[in-house]
């Protein structure tokens, strides 16, 4: 879409006001009593817990040799993963250059956590991009997978951030409740998300977007970034059930709690999107929060238990075969 078009469609979105996009409910980065510089000294001032003592353990799928005939995903750490069905290639927001920050040597993935790197990618059919934060929208990553991406589905005013990597024509971007038939069996629909959108000072420049993806005769929700509000229930409602929902569930701090959930919320969001199967994402990779690197995952499972929700917990790497083989292994409590 041509720079011109897609400046002109945020100037008429609906979540574009007062110079900037905004979320439907009013959401403030921190809470009021909580100033910038309290953040900056927490941030200093971690737990050694917040990182595994080990390599983590992970599976080497080759990407390459999947040719399934359900829907695959492979987790990659963090909101990085992968899906095919019958040859039909699907990448989300890859962060494998080992970083997730502007700089290479800051917010480094832990030991174990980053065992594929951008060589290990296929040919791609869609590409989807949820949002342009660091752990989200990775440069080093996306440079080297320009050739082999036919397709990139993103958030509007995201373009502006994959100038140069990928042909202006390849992308499209789409605003909240924008659908797209993207071939025959693949349709793919933005939806909200509160979160915000930003690569250095300036926020709000481009939309923040989950997506509800309907595969194959398959539904799926990504999640992308978001904290706990309505708009769950209200695309549960729309496109609901989902054979399987993709939700953030790490990186979590009372300092910051309306842009990301706490696990208890991550279920409750599971549970207004009715849920067949919950996948936890947005941790085992990066460190960018102060709680334990793996007290997100118990907090989920457990909550998730206490109402029957399924939930699928692979490692990095171990497929997961939608409708079939749900890994649900508590591997980070033999860490």
């Amino acid at each position: 879409m041509e720079q011109k078009s897609s400046a002109d469609r945020i100037r008429h979105s609906l979540q574009f006001r007062n110079g900037a996009f905004q979320n439907v409910n009013l959401t403030p980065l921190k809470p009021e009593n909580v100033t910038y510089f309290k953040m900056f000294l927490e941030s200093l001032q971690r737990p050694a817990n917040v990182k595994p003592p080990v390599p983590l353990p992970a599976i080497k799928t080759d990407l390459k040799q999947l040719n399934t005939k359900e829907p695959t995903l492979v987790w990659f750490g963090h909101s990085s993963y992968f899906i095919e069905i019958e040859g039909f290639r699907i990448l989300v927001d890859p962060v494998l250059s080992g970083s997730a920050a502007p700089f290479s040597f800051m917010v480094k993935a832990f030991p174990g956590s980053d065992i594929y790197k951008p060589q290990d990618i296929p040919e791609i059919d869609l590409l989807i991009i949820t949002h342009n934060h660091y752990d989200h929208l990775d440069k080093r990553t996306l440079c080297q997978l320009t050739s082999r991406v036919k397709r990139v589905y993103t958030g509007l005013g995201v373009a502006k951030d994959l100038r140069g990597i990928f042909a202006p024509d390849l992308i499209t971007e789409l605003d909240w409740w924008e659908g797209e038939q993207v071939t025959d069996k693949v349709h793919l629909t933005a939806t909200p998300a509160r979160h915000f959108s930003g690569r250095g000072f300036k926020r709000g420049g481009s939309l923040w977007v989950s997506f509800v993806l309907k595969l194959y005769g398959y539904n799926l929700f990504l999640g992308g970034d978001s904290g706990y509000d309505a708009h769950f229930k209200e695309i549960g409602e729309k496109f609901g059930p989902f054979d399987l929902v993709i939700l953030e569930n790490g990186q979590y701090n009372d300092y910051w709690p309306f842009i990301h959930m706490v696990p208890e919320e991550t279920v409750k969001a599971a549970t207004d999107l009715k849920a067949k199967m919950l996948l936890p994402v947005h941790w085992g990779k990066f460190t960018l929060s102060t709680h334990p690197w793996n007290e997100s995952p118990d907090r989920v499972t457990r909550a998730a238990e206490a109402i029957n929700l399924p939930v699928t917990t692979p490692k990095i790497g171990e497929p997961v075969v939608i409708g079939h083989h749900w890994p649900n292994e508590k591997w980070w409590n033999q860490i």
